[in-house]
């Protein structure tokens, strides 16, 4: 049996410990290593919105394939009656912006339900009830997909076809090899943890602040994507209010400033929720930012050995939005192996 290893249990590196469990089932063990698993990941505390956001400068046609193989798995959990297991919803949703050269055409815009932009009449009302200037806006249906029960299900999904969990931090590539002699092939998802383990200083946190609301009344997504723009994500059980996008921030405490910007903002939005009660929580979490999404493959040279590392981290704020697509191109990276091409002609 071939040994592979991912590291990370946040939704990239679940998205990827299924999909390669599955895959090589009865071919190769699969073992995810992480030091924090749900309910303690990045992606806990998140509205899980399908949108593409805060992705650098990685290649349009890129985000385009991932986003839409994660919207596809998206819906298929939605039609085949695991909605409420996995948290996921099917929704209303407007982005807007304030930016002077208005909102330029998604490239995305095909993925989505429905999508229509937003005509100047409706941006006008919308100026006037929000305390806005919009520019431009689109609307359409979208999913969320709640990492809080995500990332439990995935991690079940991983285990019934016989993947191993072990709760520990890897630091260096070198310690894991010592630990585990026979690895085929290393997965590193381990997101802002990139920097240390992959010493990639173009790794850097964009810290996000959101607060949890009773708002039962609320049922559309509203993203104003302007740089000073709030955003208001209905959950299942919770509405999400935000939210903030600082580069090179690695506070993860709750500021108090930004919490008056959350609710200012979005009260404007939506007056009712001055109603909203109890407010539920307050949470930061640290987006793992990059220029480029890193997904590629390369060898670590140990002694005689040259082990194959498939990196995928660096999604910033889109995890949720690429998980299931990132995840299938490193299978179709690993299917490109030595080991793997002689298994095949085998076959």
């Amino acid at each position: 049996m071939r040994q592979i290893v991912v590291i990370g249990a946040g939704v990239s590196g679940l998205s990827v410990a299924v999909q390669l469990a599955e895959h090589y089932y009865g071919v190769a063990n699969v073992t995810l290593i992480s030091e924090t698993i749900s309910p303690e990941t990045t992606g806990d505390g998140s509205a899980g919105l399908w949108g593409p956001y805060y992705c650098g400068k990685t290649p349009e046609h890129k985000i385009v394939k991932w986003s839409s193989e994660t919207h596809v798995f998206f819906h298929q959990l939605w039609k085949h009656g695991l909605a409420g297991k996995v948290g996921v919803c099917l929704q209303p949703c407007m982005r807007l912006t304030t930016e002077p050269s208005g909102y330029p055409e998604p490239s995305w815009k095909e993925i989505v339900f429905g999508c229509q932009e937003i005509k100047e009449p409706e941006l006008t009302r919308l100026s006037k009830e929000h305390g806005r200037h919009y520019t431009g806006g689109y609307q359409f249906a979208t999913f969320t997909c709640e990492p809080s029960k995500l990332l439990p299900y995935l991690f079940n999904r991983f285990t019934a076809v016989g993947g191993k969990f072990v709760h520990s931090k890897v630091h260096h590539f070198e310690q894991l090899l010592l630990d585990r002699p026979v690895i085929d092939l290393i997965v590193n998802c381990t997101g802002l943890g990139s920097r240390d383990l992959a010493s990639d200083k173009n790794v850097h946190p964009i810290r996000g602040q959101v607060a949890r609301v009773s708002a039962p009344w609320v049922y559309e997504i509203i993203l104003d994507d302007s740089d000073d723009g709030n955003y208001i994500i209905p959950n299942s059980e919770t509405v999400i209010l935000g939210g903030t996008h600082q580069m090179n921030d690695f506070n993860r405490n709750v500021n108090r400033e930004d919490s008056r910007f959350i609710f200012d903002g979005c009260e404007k939005k939506l007056p009712s929720l001055k109603n909203a009660a109890p407010l539920v929580s307050e949470w930061v979490g640290l987006r793992p930012g990059r220029d480029t999404v890193r997904l590629e493959l390369e060898y670590y040279k140990t002694g005689n050995a040259s082990i194959p590392i498939i990196h995928n981290y660096g999604h910033g704020g889109c995890g949720v939005t690429l998980c299931w697509g990132c995840a299938k191109e490193v299978v179709e990276i690993s299917n490109t192996l030595e080991w793997n091409q002689c298994r095949q002609s085998k076959l």
